[in-house]
Protein backbone atom coordinates (compact mmCIF):
# COMPACT_ATOMS: atom_id res chain seq x y z
CA UNK A 1 0.00 0.00 0.00
CA UNK A 2 2.75 2.26 0.52
CA UNK A 3 4.56 1.48 -2.46
CA UNK A 4 0.98 2.31 -4.37
CA UNK A 5 1.25 5.60 -2.32
CA UNK A 6 4.62 7.03 -3.29
CA UNK A 7 3.52 6.07 -6.98
CA UNK A 8 0.85 7.99 -6.73
CA UNK A 9 2.45 11.36 -4.84
CA UNK A 10 5.31 10.83 -7.24
CA UNK A 11 3.11 10.91 -10.38
CA UNK A 12 1.57 13.50 -9.16
CA UNK A 13 4.02 15.98 -8.73
CA UNK A 14 5.63 14.96 -12.10
CA UNK A 15 2.53 16.11 -13.99
CA UNK A 16 2.77 19.09 -11.96
CA UNK A 17 6.37 19.89 -13.32
CA UNK A 18 5.29 18.89 -16.55
CA UNK A 19 2.14 21.38 -17.08
CA UNK A 20 4.65 24.44 -16.83
CA UNK A 21 2.34 26.15 -14.48
CA UNK A 22 3.13 29.91 -14.18
CA UNK A 23 1.97 30.08 -11.38
CA UNK A 24 3.28 27.16 -9.07
CA UNK A 25 6.24 25.23 -9.73
CA UNK A 26 6.87 22.31 -7.42
CA UNK A 27 9.98 19.95 -7.47
CA UNK A 28 11.95 17.40 -4.96
CA UNK A 29 15.07 16.12 -3.95
CA UNK A 30 15.92 13.44 -6.49
CA UNK A 31 12.42 11.13 -5.80
CA UNK A 32 12.66 12.09 -2.41
CA UNK A 33 9.03 12.73 -2.12
CA UNK A 34 9.48 13.54 1.39
CA UNK A 35 11.43 16.40 0.66
CA UNK A 36 9.31 18.95 -1.70
CA UNK A 37 9.52 22.43 -2.24
CA UNK A 38 6.87 24.91 -4.11
CA UNK A 39 7.07 28.47 -5.64
CA UNK A 40 4.40 30.14 -5.61
CA UNK A 41 4.26 33.84 -7.72
CA UNK A 42 1.27 35.88 -6.13
CA UNK A 43 -1.60 36.63 -8.82
CA UNK A 44 -2.04 39.92 -10.86
CA UNK A 45 -4.13 43.38 -9.31
CA UNK A 46 -2.91 41.96 -5.82
CA UNK A 47 -1.00 43.41 -3.22
CA UNK A 48 0.80 40.03 -3.72
CA UNK A 49 0.85 40.78 -7.89
CA UNK A 50 4.44 39.20 -8.55
CA UNK A 51 5.77 38.15 -5.18
CA UNK A 52 7.91 34.94 -4.79
CA UNK A 53 6.27 32.94 -1.87
CA UNK A 54 8.09 29.44 -1.34
CA UNK A 55 6.74 26.74 0.74
CA UNK A 56 8.04 23.24 2.23
CA UNK A 57 6.93 19.69 3.04
CA UNK A 58 9.18 17.75 4.21
CA UNK A 59 8.04 14.47 5.95
CA UNK A 60 10.52 12.24 7.99
CA UNK A 61 12.00 9.22 7.49
CA UNK A 62 11.26 7.51 10.82
CA UNK A 63 7.52 8.07 10.55
CA UNK A 64 4.92 5.85 8.46
CA UNK A 65 5.33 5.74 4.86
CA UNK A 66 2.18 6.14 3.95
CA UNK A 67 1.30 8.81 6.52
CA UNK A 68 4.29 10.64 5.25
CA UNK A 69 3.14 10.46 1.76
CA UNK A 70 -0.35 11.26 2.45
CA UNK A 71 0.81 14.80 4.25
CA UNK A 72 2.63 15.78 1.03
CA UNK A 73 -0.51 14.69 -1.04
CA UNK A 74 -2.64 17.54 1.01
CA UNK A 75 0.23 19.92 0.83
CA UNK A 76 -0.25 19.51 -3.41
CA UNK A 77 -4.13 20.28 -3.27
CA UNK A 78 -3.08 23.38 -0.99
CA UNK A 79 -0.06 24.53 -3.04
CA UNK A 80 -2.59 23.77 -6.56
CA UNK A 81 -5.48 26.22 -4.59
CA UNK A 82 -3.15 29.03 -2.80
CA UNK A 83 -3.14 31.61 -5.84
CA UNK A 84 -6.87 32.02 -5.92
CA UNK A 85 -6.43 32.65 -2.33
CA UNK A 86 -4.45 35.89 -2.71
CA UNK A 87 -7.44 37.94 -2.82
CA UNK A 88 -6.99 41.77 -4.05
CA UNK A 89 -8.65 42.40 -0.54
CA UNK A 90 -6.70 40.83 1.96
CA UNK A 91 -7.73 42.46 5.42
CA UNK A 92 -11.01 40.31 5.21
CA UNK A 93 -9.30 36.83 4.73
CA UNK A 94 -7.99 37.45 8.26
CA UNK A 95 -9.08 35.95 11.60
CA UNK A 96 -10.87 37.95 13.74
CA UNK A 97 -11.11 41.01 11.37
CA UNK A 98 -15.09 40.64 12.00
CA UNK A 99 -14.32 42.71 15.47
CA UNK A 100 -12.46 45.69 13.46
CA UNK A 101 -14.68 49.17 13.90
CA UNK A 102 -17.28 48.88 10.95
CA UNK A 103 -16.70 52.87 10.68
CA UNK A 104 -12.68 52.11 10.35
CA UNK A 105 -13.10 49.49 7.93
CA UNK A 106 -12.30 51.13 4.21
CA UNK A 107 -9.10 53.18 5.83
CA UNK A 108 -7.83 50.09 7.28
CA UNK A 109 -8.35 47.42 4.20
CA UNK A 110 -6.86 50.17 2.43
CA UNK A 111 -4.21 50.67 4.77
CA UNK A 112 -3.43 46.49 5.33
CA UNK A 113 -3.43 46.47 1.25
CA UNK A 114 -0.45 49.41 1.16
CA UNK A 115 1.47 47.29 3.82
CA UNK A 116 1.19 44.11 2.45
CA UNK A 117 1.93 45.44 -1.02
CA UNK A 118 5.59 46.82 0.43
CA UNK A 119 6.24 44.21 2.19
CA UNK A 120 5.44 41.47 -0.16
CA UNK A 121 8.12 43.42 -2.31
CA UNK A 122 10.54 44.05 0.20
CA UNK A 123 11.08 40.30 1.34
CA UNK A 124 9.58 37.85 -1.13
CA UNK A 125 10.90 39.53 -4.15
CA UNK A 126 13.99 42.19 -2.49
CA UNK A 127 15.65 40.16 0.12
CA UNK A 128 15.36 36.47 -1.87
CA UNK A 129 17.32 38.38 -5.11
CA UNK A 130 19.40 39.97 -2.57
CA UNK A 131 20.40 36.54 -1.14
CA UNK A 132 20.80 34.61 -4.33
CA UNK A 133 22.81 37.01 -6.04
CA UNK A 134 24.89 37.59 -2.37
CA UNK A 135 24.14 41.68 -2.51
CA UNK A 136 25.11 43.30 1.02
CA UNK A 137 23.00 45.99 2.56
CA UNK A 138 25.32 48.53 0.93
CA UNK A 139 24.36 46.97 -2.51
CA UNK A 140 27.93 45.96 -3.10
CA UNK A 141 27.60 41.96 -4.68
CA UNK A 142 30.11 40.14 -2.12
CA UNK A 143 29.95 36.52 -4.57
CA UNK A 144 33.53 35.77 -5.70
CA UNK A 145 34.18 35.67 -9.46
CA UNK A 146 34.37 32.54 -10.54
CA UNK A 147 37.85 31.03 -11.84
CA UNK A 148 38.42 28.93 -14.85
CA UNK A 149 38.75 26.14 -11.87
CA UNK A 150 35.12 26.31 -11.17
CA UNK A 151 34.86 24.42 -14.45
CA UNK A 152 37.32 21.41 -13.45
CA UNK A 153 35.21 18.37 -14.66
CA UNK A 154 36.79 16.18 -11.94
CA UNK A 155 34.19 14.72 -10.28
CA UNK A 156 36.20 14.44 -6.61
CA UNK A 157 35.92 17.78 -6.06
CA UNK A 158 32.07 17.93 -6.70
CA UNK A 159 30.74 18.73 -3.38
CA UNK A 160 28.62 15.90 -1.81
CA UNK A 161 24.42 17.08 -2.81
CA UNK A 162 23.32 15.85 0.19
CA UNK A 163 25.72 18.35 2.24
CA UNK A 164 24.10 21.45 0.28
CA UNK A 165 21.01 23.37 0.77
CA UNK A 166 18.58 22.20 -1.25
CA UNK A 167 17.24 25.59 -3.47
CA UNK A 168 15.78 23.95 -6.61
CA UNK A 169 14.17 27.32 -7.54
CA UNK A 170 17.31 29.31 -7.52
CA UNK A 171 17.17 29.99 -11.48
CA UNK A 172 13.48 30.57 -11.54
CA UNK A 173 13.36 33.30 -9.55
CA UNK A 174 16.11 34.87 -11.06
CA UNK A 175 14.35 34.62 -14.61
CA UNK A 176 10.74 35.63 -13.08
CA UNK A 177 12.65 38.75 -11.98
CA UNK A 178 13.22 39.71 -14.99
CA UNK A 179 10.11 38.94 -16.21
CA UNK A 180 8.22 41.06 -14.09
CA UNK A 181 10.97 44.03 -13.14
CA UNK A 182 8.48 46.60 -14.64
CA UNK A 183 6.27 45.52 -12.74
CA UNK A 184 8.03 45.84 -9.90
CA UNK A 185 8.76 49.29 -10.37
CA UNK A 186 4.96 50.50 -11.50
CA UNK A 187 4.18 48.66 -7.90
CA UNK A 188 6.90 51.18 -6.23
CA UNK A 189 5.56 53.87 -8.42
CA UNK A 190 2.08 53.66 -7.47
CA UNK A 191 2.82 53.25 -3.68
CA UNK A 192 5.00 56.20 -3.62
CA UNK A 193 1.82 58.24 -4.76
CA UNK A 194 -0.63 56.66 -1.91
CA UNK A 195 2.14 56.52 1.00
CA UNK A 196 4.87 58.81 1.85
CA UNK A 197 8.41 57.41 2.79
CA UNK A 198 8.70 56.95 6.13
CA UNK A 199 4.97 56.56 7.66
CA UNK A 200 4.43 53.68 9.58
CA UNK A 201 2.57 50.87 9.24
CA UNK A 202 -1.10 50.63 10.86
CA UNK A 203 -1.54 48.32 13.14
CA UNK A 204 -5.06 46.49 12.24
CA UNK A 205 -7.43 45.73 14.85
CA UNK A 206 -6.86 41.84 14.59
CA UNK A 207 -2.97 42.03 14.79
CA UNK A 208 -1.64 40.47 18.69
CA UNK A 209 1.41 40.50 19.89
CA UNK A 210 2.04 37.48 18.48
CA UNK A 211 0.73 38.01 14.94
CA UNK A 212 1.96 41.50 13.79
CA UNK A 213 3.49 43.49 10.54
CA UNK A 214 5.52 46.72 12.27
CA UNK A 215 8.27 48.79 9.67
CA UNK A 216 7.49 51.48 7.78
CA UNK A 217 7.02 52.68 4.26
CA UNK A 218 10.25 53.38 1.92
CA UNK A 219 9.82 52.40 -1.07
CA UNK A 220 12.79 55.01 -2.55
CA UNK A 221 15.21 52.64 -0.71
CA UNK A 222 13.21 49.51 -2.42
CA UNK A 223 13.76 50.87 -5.99
CA UNK A 224 17.13 51.72 -5.20
CA UNK A 225 17.59 48.24 -3.89
CA UNK A 226 15.43 46.71 -6.88
CA UNK A 227 17.61 48.48 -9.57
CA UNK A 228 20.46 46.79 -7.71
CA UNK A 229 19.21 43.60 -8.61
CA UNK A 230 18.68 44.26 -12.10
CA UNK A 231 22.24 45.29 -12.39
CA UNK A 232 23.57 42.43 -10.56
CA UNK A 233 21.34 40.19 -13.07
CA UNK A 234 22.74 41.67 -15.75
CA UNK A 235 26.27 41.44 -14.82
CA UNK A 236 25.56 37.89 -14.11
CA UNK A 237 24.77 36.91 -17.35
CA UNK A 238 27.15 38.66 -19.36
CA UNK A 239 29.93 36.78 -17.01
CA UNK A 240 28.01 33.62 -18.48
CA UNK A 241 30.29 34.26 -21.52
CA UNK A 242 33.54 35.12 -20.00
CA UNK A 243 33.47 31.88 -17.80
CA UNK A 244 31.80 29.79 -20.98
CA UNK A 245 35.12 30.45 -22.51
CA UNK A 246 37.20 28.87 -19.26
CA UNK A 247 34.64 26.06 -19.77
CA UNK A 248 35.05 25.69 -23.19
CA UNK A 249 38.69 25.39 -22.78
CA UNK A 250 38.52 22.55 -20.45
CA UNK A 251 36.23 21.02 -23.16
CA UNK A 252 33.80 20.30 -19.95
CA UNK A 253 30.39 18.85 -21.22
CA UNK A 254 28.76 21.41 -21.35
CA UNK A 255 30.74 23.45 -23.61
CA UNK A 256 30.72 19.76 -26.42
CA UNK A 257 26.92 19.76 -25.74
CA UNK A 258 26.21 23.37 -26.61
CA UNK A 259 28.43 23.52 -29.45
CA UNK A 260 26.86 20.38 -30.79
CA UNK A 261 23.72 21.52 -30.56
CA UNK A 262 24.34 24.76 -32.55
CA UNK A 263 25.64 22.67 -35.34
CA UNK A 264 22.58 20.86 -35.19
CA UNK A 265 19.89 23.95 -35.35
CA UNK A 266 21.95 25.40 -37.93
CA UNK A 267 21.44 22.41 -40.08
CA UNK A 268 17.97 22.16 -39.24
CA UNK A 269 17.43 25.51 -40.66
CA UNK A 270 19.03 25.03 -43.48
CA UNK A 271 17.38 22.19 -44.40
CA UNK A 272 13.85 23.60 -43.17
CA UNK A 273 14.98 26.54 -45.52
CA UNK A 274 13.72 29.31 -42.87
CA UNK A 275 14.88 32.26 -42.85
CA UNK A 276 16.36 32.85 -39.59
CA UNK A 277 19.98 32.99 -39.27
CA UNK A 278 22.37 31.66 -35.92
CA UNK A 279 25.38 32.26 -35.32
CA UNK A 280 28.02 31.91 -32.25
CA UNK A 281 30.16 35.21 -30.73
CA UNK A 282 33.59 34.92 -31.29
CA UNK A 283 33.02 31.06 -31.48
CA UNK A 284 31.87 30.73 -28.02
CA UNK A 285 28.97 27.81 -27.26
CA UNK A 286 27.87 29.91 -24.44
CA UNK A 287 27.05 32.91 -26.35
CA UNK A 288 24.71 32.55 -29.06
CA UNK A 289 23.11 35.33 -31.61
CA UNK A 290 19.91 34.68 -33.22
CA UNK A 291 18.79 36.96 -36.20
CA UNK A 292 15.19 36.35 -36.37
CA UNK A 293 13.18 37.24 -39.73
CA UNK A 294 9.35 38.21 -39.36
CA UNK A 295 6.68 36.08 -40.35
CA UNK A 296 4.98 37.07 -43.43
CA UNK A 297 1.33 38.10 -43.37
CA UNK A 298 1.66 39.50 -39.68
CA UNK A 299 2.68 42.27 -37.93
CA UNK A 300 6.13 41.24 -37.91
CA UNK A 301 6.30 41.21 -41.62
CA UNK A 302 9.72 42.40 -42.78
CA UNK A 303 11.25 42.87 -39.19
CA UNK A 304 14.79 41.74 -38.72
CA UNK A 305 15.73 41.29 -34.96
CA UNK A 306 18.64 40.13 -32.66
CA UNK A 307 18.76 38.28 -30.12
CA UNK A 308 21.21 36.72 -27.78
CA UNK A 309 21.26 33.77 -25.95
CA UNK A 310 23.58 33.50 -22.78
CA UNK A 311 24.07 30.23 -21.68
CA UNK A 312 25.56 29.37 -17.92
CA UNK A 313 28.15 26.56 -17.56
CA UNK A 314 25.74 25.07 -15.52
CA UNK A 315 23.21 24.54 -18.30
CA UNK A 316 20.64 23.33 -18.25
CA UNK A 317 20.13 23.82 -13.73
CA UNK A 318 20.77 27.50 -15.06
CA UNK A 319 18.42 27.94 -18.03
CA UNK A 320 19.62 30.39 -20.75
CA UNK A 321 18.72 33.97 -20.56
CA UNK A 322 17.52 35.79 -23.83
CA UNK A 323 17.65 39.60 -24.85
CA UNK A 324 16.62 40.81 -27.70
CA UNK A 325 19.20 44.11 -28.80
CA UNK A 326 16.79 45.20 -31.39
CA UNK A 327 13.86 46.67 -30.04
CA UNK A 328 10.76 45.22 -30.46
CA UNK A 329 7.29 46.70 -29.02
CA UNK A 330 5.53 43.84 -28.58
CA UNK A 331 3.33 42.61 -25.02
CA UNK A 332 5.27 39.38 -24.56
CA UNK A 333 8.98 41.15 -24.40
CA UNK A 334 10.03 42.99 -22.05
CA UNK A 335 11.49 46.46 -22.12
CA UNK A 336 14.75 45.69 -21.87
CA UNK A 337 14.30 42.78 -24.71
CA UNK A 338 13.73 39.85 -22.31
CA UNK A 339 10.98 37.86 -24.03
CA UNK A 340 7.88 36.03 -22.02
CA UNK A 341 7.97 32.65 -23.04
CA UNK A 342 7.57 29.01 -21.42
CA UNK A 343 9.12 25.50 -22.05
CA UNK A 344 8.23 22.31 -20.82
CA UNK A 345 11.01 20.87 -17.85
CA UNK A 346 11.65 17.71 -20.15
CA UNK A 347 12.71 19.91 -22.61
CA UNK A 348 14.60 22.38 -20.76
CA UNK A 349 18.14 21.39 -21.98
CA UNK A 350 17.29 21.03 -25.40
CA UNK A 351 17.63 24.64 -27.24
CA UNK A 352 15.87 24.36 -30.01
CA UNK A 353 12.65 23.98 -27.81
CA UNK A 354 14.14 27.54 -26.29
CA UNK A 355 14.05 29.24 -30.00
CA UNK A 356 10.61 27.69 -31.38
CA UNK A 357 8.96 28.88 -27.91
CA UNK A 358 10.05 31.99 -28.11
CA UNK A 359 8.93 32.59 -32.02
CA UNK A 360 5.44 30.64 -31.10
CA UNK A 361 5.48 33.24 -28.14
CA UNK A 362 6.09 36.26 -30.75
CA UNK A 363 3.96 34.90 -33.69
CA UNK A 364 0.63 33.71 -31.57
CA UNK A 365 -2.31 35.34 -33.39
CA UNK A 366 -4.51 34.56 -30.72
CA UNK A 367 -2.84 34.32 -27.39
CA UNK A 368 -5.08 33.30 -24.25
CA UNK A 369 -5.54 36.34 -21.80
CA UNK A 370 -3.17 35.16 -18.91
CA UNK A 371 -1.43 38.24 -16.44
CA UNK A 372 1.04 36.04 -15.91
CA UNK A 373 2.78 37.14 -18.48
CA UNK A 374 2.74 40.38 -18.03
CA UNK A 375 6.19 41.59 -18.48
CA UNK A 376 5.77 44.52 -20.96
CA UNK A 377 3.09 46.83 -18.76
CA UNK A 378 2.28 49.57 -21.30
CA UNK A 379 2.55 46.92 -24.23
CA UNK A 380 0.34 44.59 -22.43
CA UNK A 381 -2.54 47.23 -21.47
CA UNK A 382 -2.62 48.49 -24.99
CA UNK A 383 -3.24 44.22 -26.53
CA UNK A 384 -5.83 43.78 -23.90
CA UNK A 385 -7.33 46.58 -23.83
CA UNK A 386 -9.78 48.48 -25.90
CA UNK A 387 -10.24 48.34 -29.85
CA UNK A 388 -9.01 51.38 -30.35
CA UNK A 389 -5.79 50.43 -27.58
CA UNK A 390 -5.14 47.52 -29.85
CA UNK A 391 -4.83 49.81 -33.07
CA UNK A 392 -2.50 51.40 -31.23
CA UNK A 393 -0.63 48.56 -29.97
CA UNK A 394 -0.57 47.67 -33.50
CA UNK A 395 0.92 51.06 -34.82
CA UNK A 396 3.28 51.28 -32.26
CA UNK A 397 4.60 47.11 -33.48
CA UNK A 398 4.98 47.92 -37.12
CA UNK A 399 7.10 50.81 -35.81
CA UNK A 400 9.32 49.04 -34.14
CA UNK A 401 9.65 46.44 -37.26
CA UNK A 402 10.66 49.75 -39.51
CA UNK A 403 12.96 51.13 -37.17
CA UNK A 404 14.54 47.05 -36.63
CA UNK A 405 15.05 47.47 -40.79
CA UNK A 406 16.30 51.06 -40.53
CA UNK A 407 18.65 49.68 -38.14
CA UNK A 408 20.11 47.04 -39.85
CA UNK A 409 20.30 49.60 -43.24
CA UNK A 410 22.17 52.15 -41.15
CA UNK A 411 24.81 49.47 -39.89
CA UNK A 412 25.32 47.46 -42.89
CA UNK A 413 25.99 51.08 -44.61
CA UNK A 414 28.10 51.81 -41.53
CA UNK A 415 30.10 48.55 -41.97
CA UNK A 416 30.18 49.30 -45.84
CA UNK A 417 31.47 52.34 -45.31
CA UNK A 418 34.38 51.07 -42.58
CA UNK A 419 35.30 48.64 -45.46
CA UNK A 420 35.43 50.78 -48.15
CA UNK A 421 37.88 53.27 -46.21
CA UNK A 422 40.74 50.51 -44.73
Amino acid sequence: MADQSVFRITKELSELQKNSDLSLAVACRDIDVRNVKALIIGPHETPYEFGISEEVAAGHRDHDERGSVQVQSQHLCQWQSMPSLMSSNPYENEPGFEDANETSDKKNQKDYVQKIRHETLRVSVIQRLEEYLKIGLDGAVTAPAATKDDYDLDMDTIEDESSTPFEPFKDLCKRRFLWYYDSYLATIKKGMSEVKDGTMFVRMPFEGSNNTMEGKFNYGELERRLQGIKKALDAETEAWAVEGLAAKSKDTTVAVNLQRQFEQIVEFFKRSGTAHNLELVDGNPFDWVLTYFGKPMTNLDGGLFRARLFFSPRFPEEQPRIKFETRLFHHRIAADGTPCYVVPSSRREDVKTHIEAIIEALEEDHPPYDPRTLVHPEAFKLYWGSPEDRRVYNRRLRRSVQQSMEYVYSTRKATAVSLTNR
